[in-house]
């Protein structure tokens, strides 16, 4: 190990020494406290340029820029450490205060704060006991809050889904068994959302897969799946972590939709597994799960088919059966008929007497009417029923008002054309028309305001003399 200031031989032999070792109070050079700390770092990055350390972490946390702080100690000694943003983002679990890790890297001092700390390249955990007790830890935490109760999970998984969701890893070998295995029992749709399965980001990156999944709705652009898996190939503790991160968990255990896990090989087990639904064993075994054999469920239908058929046929054999019993016990179909045949009959005759005698009645009724109907009392009647109407002819002409104006009589009106027949109101009109045989003279009545009326065409009367025959009667 190299000392910050190293002695050199003299010329003479005898050692170098500082001057104000050498020489008590004599005015040697001073070092400023930046030169002595550069000293410091330099002989202490040179000595210690890669350790491994082990021990307990403390006071662990993670600043906003992405560098990772903490302290590794022990029962007698501490030393800070600090891990860079980007070596920190490859950490394949979350460090917390109590785990026991080892820390791989170079010592270094702070001269700010005239301390020394150590830079962490990696960080992996002091063994796979400390990494189950963290498992244990996070295990009996999130059990207590119900996210692996049996009431919280699905009884039973859809029988026969439409479509599946998987989450893993595009790349692997996992996704090519869980669509083959799907492929060859029963091809159904597949919808894959890629994820990083371990390392920085794998967590975060799975839990968003899983809500993704949960948050589509029913009847949208992309289908809603009705299965989710979440797979993964088989690995070290390290390797499997993220899905013991708590953030995996609780997508898990709340998701609507029936979740399968299926992450590592049969031997290894995650909390995932206890969030999810049903565990798999493999992720093989998670497609053989998911769907049932269409070569079976063919076999099924068959035989399902065949056993109705069967039963519809014995049915129809059965009735059939009956149906000829009951024929057996019918009465003859002329036995039937022949009532009907003898009613049929006695109607018949029945309706032939009655228009026999009806036919009867009515020619001896026209018989009757007929002898009734003599020339010589029609002549008769028809020279009253003419005589009379050659009289009514008369009285109707008698009657006529114009036939008077023949005889000198005059018929006075009024310039409406209305018939004035007292001398008050003819003194009241003024105007009077009066009408003649042969014509109309206007007049005006003395004391009368109105002035005389135009004439108006005679109207002659109708010849006094009727017609013959069916004339008009005026």
């Amino acid at each position: 190990m190299s000392v910050p200031f190293p002695d050199t031989a003299s010329d003479d032999g005898t050692e170098a020494r500082l001057l104000a070792e050498a020489a008590p109070g004599d005015n040697a050079p001073a070092l400023s406290v930046s030169q002595l700390s550069a000293a410091i770092k330099r002989t202490v990055e040179d000595g210690f340029a890669r350790v491994r350390v082990r021990g307990e972490l403390s006071g662990a946390k993670r600043a906003a820029s992405g560098h990772f702080y903490a302290a590794l100690k022990d029962d007698n000694a501490l030393i800070d450490m600090v891990m860079w943003k980007g070596q920190a983002g490859r950490l394949a679990f979350r460090p917390e205060d109590g785990i026991e890790v080892i820390a791989t890297g170079k010592l270094t001092t702070y001269p700010g704060r005239s301390k020394y700390q150590l830079v962490v390249d990696t960080l992996e955990v002091a063994g796979e006991g400390a990494l189950m007790l963290l498992f244990e830890k996070l295990k009996a935490r999130l059990g207590a809050e119900g996210l692996f109760d049996r009431e919280r999970k699905y009884d039973r998984l859809p029988y026969l889904p439409r479509t599946i969701g998987v989450v893993t890893s595009p790349t692997g070998a996992v996704i090519r068994d869980i669509l083959h295995r799907l492929a060859d029992r029963c091809p159904t749709h597949v919808i894959i959302w890629p994820v990083l399965v371990q390392g920085d980001g794998a967590a975060a990156q799975v839990a968003g897969a899983i809500r993704g999944f949960d948050a589509i709705e029913p009847g949208g652009p992309v289908p809603r799946p009705d299965l989710v898996i979440v797979a993964r190939g088989g690995g070290s503790i390290e390797d499997l972590w993220a899905f013991n991160e708590e953030v995996v968990v609780r997508a898990i255990a709340d998701c609507r939709i029936p979740t399968i896990s299926a992450v590592g090989h049969e031997t290894d087990v995650t909390l995932a597994d206890y969030a999810a639904d049903v565990r798999a064993p493999t992720p093989t075994a998670a497609a053989e799960m998911a769907v049932p054999v269409r070569a079976e469920l063919q076999a099924q239908l068959a035989t399902w088919n065949g056993r109705i058929i069967g039963a519809a046929n014995r049915h129809q054999a059965l009735a059939g059966e009956r149906l000829t019993a009951l024929a057996r016990h019918l009465p003859k179909r002329d036995a039937l008929y022949a009532p009907q045949r003898q009613r049929l009959d006695d109607a018949g005759d029945r309706l032939d007497r009655s228009q026999r005698h009806r036919l009867a009645v009515i020619s001896e009724r026209l018989a009757t009417r007929g002898a009734a109907l003599r020339p010589a009392l029609l002549a008769r009647r028809w020279d009253r029923d003419r005589a009379l109407l050659e009289g009514l002819g008369r009285l109707l002409t008698s009657l006529d008002p114009r036939a008077l104006l023949s005889r000198g009589y005059a018929m006075v009106r009024d310039s409406d054309g209305a018939i004035v027949t007292t001398a008050a109101k003819a003194r009241a009109v003024g105007s009077l028309q009066l009408q003649f045989a042969d014509g109309e003279v206007p007049v005006a009545v003395g004391g009368g305001d109105g002035s005389p009326v135009a004439p108006k065409p005679i109207r002659k009367p109708p010849s006094a003399e009727p017609k013959r025959g069916q004339g008009e009667l005026f």
